[in-house]
């Protein structure tokens, strides 16, 4: 296969379509690859009520996007693995995939984000998992992960994915902290844990954990909080949010049986002779989400560490370009955050190539800045805050020009 585009967008999620789309309405013609079997990306496992009431669906969310983009004239292929990428002499992009060879002056890495490991004793065990994985087997493939549940991790995203698994009716005996190690770091202190999950209080099912959190925005206070917290742990969308008690080991001869935990002191500490084991027939480990970036090492990119946006990222600036010749990132691999960030920096991207690459259609500048102020207040409003300091840490980013 030798076939020449204008853009090639690998990764069809939010990101990746969006662009996609811009793209293909100014007039360029597109290929969008995607190694999953259906387009959409992390949306197709979304699904929450929003704090007005609606709910946020993203299955429909992804079908809307495929349909943006077909009808925009892109051409959206599935099944097809991305090995690698590499500038040719003529000034254009070789995308390696297991279908053969692709060719454009211009490419858009929208690749995401993945699930960072955090191991214990036993995590090897059938029916242990990431909670990501758990959320697409649940929302996705419909399949039920379990009887009998402990999820191991408590990140904001780890909190969201527990709701969708209770509204699919999946029975979860207890959230626990991660045991202390040089992997989870902060995840294993209740205080910080305590810290991040106030980010997004509003969305608790009780007034008393929604009041309770605004009177816990001090270091002080909230050291005071966990010396009272109970250790059986607060009930929350009706599982045990245990913030005093962390696993220990998972159990089990040929597959999951239960979780080893303990309860520990107000710095994480485990407390000798605490240990009981929680029966369960399946774990959800929530290590948290790193920006999925290896095709951006492959081409030469170069990254900076930025612990706010999930680690290493991209070079990019703020209209998605890197300082490679005609090769963008948008979307979880310049940094994690919502799905609606994602949609809005697709778009940015898609418009900012329609212009370098001079598209029939191209945009004005004015479009274009218009849609990065569009990304800025997406994530103002972004219902889940992966890190409070995200906005600095984009501005602090893009402070050196990339041309």
């Amino acid at each position: 296969m030798n076939t020449f585009y204008d853009l090639i967008v690998v990764g069809a999620g939010p990101a990746g379509l969006a662009a996609a789309c811009s793209a293909a309405q100014a007039g360029l013609k597109v290929l969008l690859l995607d190694e999953f079997m259906k387009p959409g990306g992390r949306l197709l496992g979304q699904l929450h009520q929003e704090p007005g009431g609606a709910w946020w669906n993203g299955i429909r969310e992804a079908e809307l996007l495929v349909l943006g983009a077909r009808n925009a004239g892109a051409h959206i292929q599935t099944g097809v693995s991305v090995t690698g990428l590499n500038r040719t002499s003529d000034n254009s992009w070789t995308i390696w995939t297991n279908q053969g060879c692709y060719h454009a002056p211009f490419v858009l890495l929208a690749t995401g984000a993945a699930e960072s490991a955090n191991p214990l004793p036993g995590w090897t065990l059938p029916g242990v998992m990431s909670i990501g994985a758990a959320q697409v087997m649940t929302n996705v493939q419909r399949v039920r992960v379990g009887n009998r549940g402990v999820v191991i991790g408590m990140s904001v995203l780890a909190m969201a994915i527990v709701s969708e698994l209770r509204l699919a009716g999946i029975n979860l005996a207890a959230i626990v902290l991660p045991p202390g190690n040089a992997l989870s770091g902060n995840a294993s202190d209740p205080e910080a844990v305590l810290g991040s999950l106030l980010r997004f209080a509003d969305l608790a099912p009780s007034a008393m954990l929604k009041y309770g959190a605004k009177l816990l925005q001090s270091s002080m206070l909230r050291k005071l909080a966990l010396t009272f917290f109970p250790k059986q742990g607060i009930r929350m969308l009706d599982v045990p949010l245990q913030l005093r008690r962390c696993a220990i080991e998972i159990v089990g001869r040929d597959a999951v049986e239960g979780v080893l935990i303990a309860d520990v002191t107000a710095r994480g500490e485990p407390i000798a002779g605490s240990e009981r084991i929680v029966e369960a027939d399946f774990v959800c480990i929530a290590g948290g989400l790193y920006p999925l970036a290896e095709l951006a090492a492959v081409a030469g990119c170069p990254f900076r560490y930025v612990p706010e946006l999930g680690g290493h990222v991209p070079v990019h600036g703020e209209n998605m370009q890197t300082p490679l010749p005609g090769l963008y990132v948008a979307g979880n691999i310049t940094g994690v955050e919502s799905a609606k960030v994602a949609i809005a920096q697709g778009t940015v991207a898609g418009l900012s190539i329609a212009i370098n690459a001079a598209a029939k259609k191209a945009p004005g500048e004015a479009e274009v800045k218009d849609a990065m102020a569009q990304v800025k207040r997406t994530r103002s409003e972004a219902l889940i805050q992966f890190h409070p300091d995200i906005a600095r840490s984009r501005a602090k980013l893009y402070q050196t020009e990339i041309v």
